[in-house]
């Protein structure tokens, strides 16, 4: 069973759990504030009442001792409903001269001693029951007052359900108002969400085709920061992938242009050989071109492998410290036939020692694919200049010779695989286009790099570099 969600399931869900949790905790701190709102409000009022009404108390009672309690009475009542809170008014014992609430519950007949202590001659603020006067937790602000001798207490009251109501008006607003935002918020989130993650389905419809090998089409641009730099970046790798495609298939071609052609040769010459076309006293020399031609199938299927190798990460350099002139020697005396054919003059190589801290035998291969390029293409009674130059834990080598040099076209292609110069194929035929590729990967290997400059009809110069002592040092 799939249970993996989609990414607009999972950041519609988000964005809703988001929203519905801030409308919880704003509503849980909009009913703290409405009920400390309300307290305070009511506390105001019914303390403003309370000192009102015993001014007037007090100034009825001086006026006319002996009828007063009428005019106390009705205005008593009217605070009541202008307040919507409860007033009694007591003498000193608790017994309850006036009282403007109906309802039995709220309705004593008498007010506990011991809850009027809780008040004196300035207004003052209780939550409780008064002692025991009330049957549930009110609201009261009280007074005493006295006028003409007697000592009375003025008390406003309000109980906890009018406040319980109050809140629960405030809440059944807010929840009807919450309800109607959460639907209209979470309509504009599915919509942004299905606006967000369009890119990211038009990226994987790209990706299929891409899959499936149409290297040509690309990501549009966005106005969305995030995804225009996703968009750069699928496309940067879009065009790679379609380049390592090329090469890939040039790969391929190269290959089996390289494989076939001695293999065909080798196959005609084989048969000549056997059906007897070719005569007895030519079958030698037919046999050393076969020769040749299996030398050049080997040549090309060992660097192949080096290249593999060095690519892979298997082909680990056994580092050790040596002279640079011993693999360029070797390489000389190699060639030294095809150096005295076309008299070319060795210079450079007068020089005190130079060490290298490398692997002998990937160096030595450097040298000598180098130095075949070199004797390759110099010219007849042309020179071959060596230069060893210490930069700090590196050797800046230079391997320069005379001749025709190459064009500017051709200078960023030589060292690509099965490359080859229309005059390198004309001057050497065994030659498998591997040579300057491997030399810059055993170069890259050691942490050097290679470059190469030429100046057309005058020269052609390899320059690289190579570490002269361990980097640990």
């Amino acid at each position: 069973m799939n249970k993996r969600k989609s990414i607009v399931f999972k950041y519609f869900a988000l964005c809703t759990a988001v929203i519905l949790i801030s409308f919880i905790c704003l509503g849980a701190v909009l009913l703290l504030v409405s009920s400390r709102y309300f307290i305070d409000e009511k506390k105001s009022l019914m303390t403003k009442n309370t000192e009102a009404l015993v001014s007037f108390t007090k100034q009825e009672l001086e006026k006319d001792p002996s009828d007063w309690k009428q005019a106390v009475s009705t205005k008593m009542r009217e605070y009541s409903i202008s307040s919507n809170a409860d007033f009694l008014m007591c003498d000193k014992t608790g017994y309850i001269i006036f009282n403007t609430a109906s309802a039995s519950a709220s309705n004593p007949t008498h007010v506990s001693e011991k809850g009027l202590e809780d008040f004196g001659s300035e207004c003052s603020y209780v939550y409780g029951r008064c002692g025991d006067t009330f049957s549930q937790d009110v609201h009261i602000t009280g007074m005493s007052f006295s006028a003409s001798g007697p000592v009375y207490y003025m008390l406003a009251y309000t109980s906890k359900t009018m406040q319980e109501n109050y809140m629960w008006n405030i809440t059944e607003v807010f929840i009807i108002s919450m309800v109607g935002v959460l639907a209209v918020a979470m309509f504009l989130v599915y919509i942004i969400t299905l606006k967000f993650t369009d890119p990211i389905k038009e990226i994987a419809e790209v990706s299929k085709k891409i899959g499936n090998g149409d290297f040509s089409v690309t990501v549009p641009d966005y106005d969305v920061e995030e995804y225009e730099q996703l968009s750069n970046a699928f496309n940067e790798m879009a065009a790679n992938l379609k380049n390592y495609d090329t090469m890939r298939n040039s790969f391929l071609a190269n290959v089996s242009h390289e494989l076939r052609t001695p293999m065909t040769s080798m196959s005609g010459f084989v048969d000549g050989l056997l059906d007897g076309t070719i005569p007895k006293e030519e079958e030698k020399h037919y046999l050393k071109i076969i020769s040749s031609e299996v030398h050049r199938l080997a040549r090309l299927v060992r660097s192949m492998l080096n290249l593999a190798k060095i690519e892979a990460g298997e082909l680990k350099p056994n580092l050790t410290s040596f002279s640079v002139l011993e693999p360029i020697v070797d390489t000389l005396v190699t060639f030294e036939p095809r150096i005295d054919q076309k008299r070319i003059e060795i210079q450079g190589l007068d020089v005190d020692r130079v060490n290298l801290y490398a692997d002998n035998d990937l160096v030595h291969q450097v040298m000598y694919n180098l130095i075949e390029n070199a004797i390759k293409f110099v010219d007849e009674d042309g020179y071959i200049r060596f230069t060893f130059t210490p930069s700090g834990d590196m050797t800046v080598i230079s391997i320069k010779n005379s001749g025709e040099g190459l064009s500017e076209d051709e200078l960023p292609l030589v060292f690509d695989r099965f490359y080859k110069t229309d005059k390198s194929r004309g001057l050497d035929k065994t030659g498998v286009g591997l040579g300057l590729n491997i030399v810059r990967s055993i170069i890259k290997l050691h942490g050097g790099k290679i470059m190469v400059r030429s100046v057309k009809g005058e020269y052609t110069e390899f320059i690289f570099t190579l570490p002269n002592k361990p980097t640990d040092e």
